[in-house]
């Protein structure tokens, strides 16, 4: 199966992963958290950027006319590889393992730090350290 950006699913114990990187990370990060490096380890995080945005419409019925609301955009999201706290520090991080940026990743970078003011940690090696 072709893959759009060179990577190959990797998968580990009946979890899929969309690269060997990612893969490799998230095992890195689980022996982090039973050190006691980490805690919260989580996958695959929704953050939503922007709501659906609706408009109001006037729909006809047989006796009436009503208001109803219709989407017009549906909401934009990011998903983040990991989420995980710092022990030592607290600190909430976000983490996306990354091979190439693609021009929607940047513009989605760039709005997770300007309405959650929340900095993604772009993660190249599986071993970076926390």
């Amino acid at each position: 199966m072709y893959q759009k950006y060179h990577n190959h699913k990797s998968r580990f114990r009946n979890e899929t992963f969309d690269s060997k990187l990612e893969r490799d990370r998230y095992l890195f990060l689980q022996s982090c958290e039973k050190k006691g490096i980490i805690s919260d380890l989580r996958k695959q995080v929704w953050f939503t950027l922007i709501d659906n945005q609706y408009k109001t419409a006037v729909q006809h019925l047989k006796t009436k006319d009503k208001e109803v609301q219709v989407l017009v955009e549906q909401k934009c999201s990011y998903v983040a590889d990991f989420v995980y706290k710092v022990t030592l520090t607290g600190e909430t991080v976000v983490e996306d393992t990354k091979g190439l940026k693609t021009p929607d990743y940047i513009l989605k970078r760039k709005m997770m730090l300007f309405f959650h003011h929340i900095e993604i940690r772009e993660i190249k090696t599986p071993a970076e350290p926390i």
